[in-house]
């Protein structure tokens, strides 16, 4: 994946507001953030939400959404007010079926107080009507609203509900979706999960889409525009519905011949990861500036420039990748942003090794030969990068080496079955580094606590060369394998 990294300002201060119980007997709010250490004011304490009701309306002229959302939840504390994550104008609040106060606080806080307090327990049901202009609002200086000519698209990462729902916006916070979105006749409203339903009247076509497995606040997207959409299914059965922009010209060709690949692609990870965990697949190709792709959920969202140089399968790889190890299988918190990035880069290694375009170990000694000792490079652990350097070059090239010093360490049978048998454990929750290294550990047999700490966390080059090649273990300079510059072209990380 790739993105345009954020770190918002005055976050340390959040932390402060955190909520200290008045007393076991009296309700007190919930927390504005969940205390990730990277973003303190991301996510909110004292609930939970199931699921996600958003019904809109966009036009794209104005690039004005307006809607509806109804967030189902359950209140984890005696709770006197809790907050939203969310960053248009609101014009009402009803919690339960009841008018609540809402007042704003913090860069992008919508907090609420219900006519009565809800106790732990308690399931509530909260509707939110607001509208806005996504791409005219900034939180911290940007926005993760992409304005195309024909409309607009939500995709960021680690945030991008705050300019098109309101949310608990933390992976640790996941819930299923019904996103109905109405635009006018001639253009396409695209999101995650499967279409259940289009209908048109009066000029418009309301797009009605479902995601049934837990999903992330940030893997949720939607892209209005002209679309030229292709559907068909998988062997299974599973649908693939897959959107390109009439307007993306010379890189139209590359970008069908990548993406249109999909189906066959996810067949050939499910022999590394098992099952496919979702209930349909495919992705859309808009026509935006950005120079990232995103692996939001079920359907990645893919940038022009992705396919600049020609056909890239190797993005394509890297983003279904994420669907078992990001997606269905979340970080615990933002530090744990390797169990994202190093699988779906070393997914891309296997691709290229499936391909005849370079082994995985090939790529591991290049990589490892591209940057000498003093290089800043391996100042960034992968295990813990810090918020400035959570999309680092390290955490992808780096953290891909250490799991093929874990192949090396402990051989193919039992590597290749810890990658298998990770995301079926954890499907559909979260986990972190120390999960996957305890898992390691169990299935192997062998103690790797310090294999992890030497390529995840320490601050210099490895005197490893992770069991290199016999060329490059008798001194000779790697040769730059075929499929390296694709491999990296398909993210743009931080350098």
């Amino acid at each position: 994946m790739r993105h345009r990294l954020i770190v918002p300002g005055a976050i340390a201060a959040a932390s402060l507001l955190l909520a200290v119980p008045a007393s076991a007997a009296e309700p007190s709010p919930g927390s504005p953030g969940v205390g990730d250490p990277y973003y303190p004011d991301y996510g909110n304490g004292g609930y939970d939400v199931s699921h996600y009701d958003l019904r809109l309306t966009y036009r794209p002229k104005t690039d004005k959404l307006a809607g509806t959302a109804t967030l189902l939840a359950t209140a984890k504390q005696d709770l006197s007010r809790f907050n939203l994550d969310f960053a248009l104008d609101v014009s009402e609040v009803r919690v339960n079926g009841k008018k609540a106060r809402f007042d704003t606080s913090g860069a992008h806080e919508l907090r609420i107080t219900p006519a009565a307090p809800l106790a732990k327990g308690e399931k509530a049901t909260v509707v939110v009507r607001y509208q806005g202009v996504p791409s005219k609002v900034e939180v911290n200086g940007f926005t993760s609203w992409h304005r195309t000519e024909d409309g607009g698209v939500a995709a960021n990462e680690p945030e991008a509900a705050w300019w098109w729902f309101p949310s608990n916006d933390h992976p640790t916070d996941k819930a299923s979706y019904d996103v109905s979105v109405a635009v006018p006749d001639g253009t396409q409203a695209i999101s995650n999960g499967t279409l259940q339903s289009q209908r048109s009247r009066a000029g418009w076509t309301r797009y009605n889409w479902r995601s049934r497995a837990p999903q992330a606040t940030y893997l949720a997207t939607l892209a209005v525009g002209r679309f030229d959409i292709t559907k068909a299914k998988t062997d299974s059965g599973l649908p693939i519905i897959n959107a390109y922009s009439k307007d993306l010209g010379e890189h139209e060709g590359a970008a069908r011949a990548s993406v249109e690949r999909t189906a066959e692609i996810t067949e050939w990870l499910e022999g590394y990861f098992g099952t496919y965990p979702f209930d349909a697949m495919g992705g859309y190709v808009p026509n935006t500036d950005t120079t990232f792709a995103l692996e939001t959920q079920t359907r990645p969202f893919y940038s022009p420039d992705d396919f600049a140089d020609g056909s890239n399968t190797s993005v394509v790889v890297h983003e279904m990748a994420h669907q078992w190890y990001g997606n269905s299988v979340s970080v615990k918190g933002w530090k744990d942003i390797w169990i994202n990035e190093g699988f779906a880069r070393y997914a891309q290694w296997l691709w290229s090794e499936d391909q005849g375009e370079g082994t995985a170990q090939e790529l591991a000694d290049y990589a490892y030969a591209s940057h000498p000792a003093d290089d800043p490079f391996w100042k960034v652990a992968p295990g813990d990068p810090g918020p400035d350097n959570q999309f680092h070059r390290a955490v992808y090239d780096r953290g891909a080496m250490a799991l093929q010093a874990l192949r090396n360490e402990i051989g193919d049978k039992d590597f290749f079955a810890v990658l298998k048998g990770w995301p079926q454990l954890h499907k559909g929750g979260n986990a972190d580094v120390g999960d996957f290294v305890a898992y390691a550990e169990k299935v192997s047999g062998k103690p790797l606590a310090g294999l992890f700490d030497t390529w995840l966390y320490q601050p210099s080059k490895p005197a490893s060369k992770a069991a290199g090649t016999a060329a490059f273990a008798a001194g000779e300079a790697p040769e730059q394998p075929r499929s390296w510059k694709q491999i990296h072209t398909a993210d743009h990380p931080r350098p």
